[in-house]
């Protein structure tokens, strides 16, 4: 005869109902498991990142200086962008097309020199 047999019926609903809470706390198991893995990560990360941090205080300032000049200019540019308007459209106007072509070259020819001589010679006498 089997002791589970033996046992009171009270009982044996009793180690069932412990046995079905115990399978369904193993999902939340490995969930915890994997929250301790990650909590190590990071607590070894954090080891690492401030023995460079004492070792190398100046790449560490840098690295935080050019990371608020990246700020700054986001928030300059996102500055602008609402000064230009509620939606960042640009200002609706007219415009008209110049077509390109040659000059004629008595038309861009200066007399600069001749004006210059001019010049000259009423000044000397």
């Amino acid at each position: 005869m089997s002791t589970f047999t033996s046992l009171p019926s009270r009982a044996l609903d009793l180690a069932q109902s412990l046995g079905d809470n115990l399978m369904q706390l193993t999902p939340k198991a490995t969930s915890l498991l994997d929250a301790g893995a990650k909590l190590g990560a990071l607590r070894a990360g954090s080891k690492v990142a401030g023995i460079f941090l004492r070792r190398n205080p100046a790449v560490v300032a840098a690295t935080v200086a050019a990371g608020g000049l990246i700020w700054y200019a986001g928030y300059r540019k996102k500055k602008r962008e609402e000064s230009n308007g509620a939606n960042g459209s640009t200002v609706e106007g007219t415009a008209r097309r110049v077509d390109a072509r040659r000059a004629t070259k008595t038309a861009t020819r200066r007399r600069t020199t001749t004006a210059r001589k001019a010049a000259k010679s009423t000044a000397s006498e």
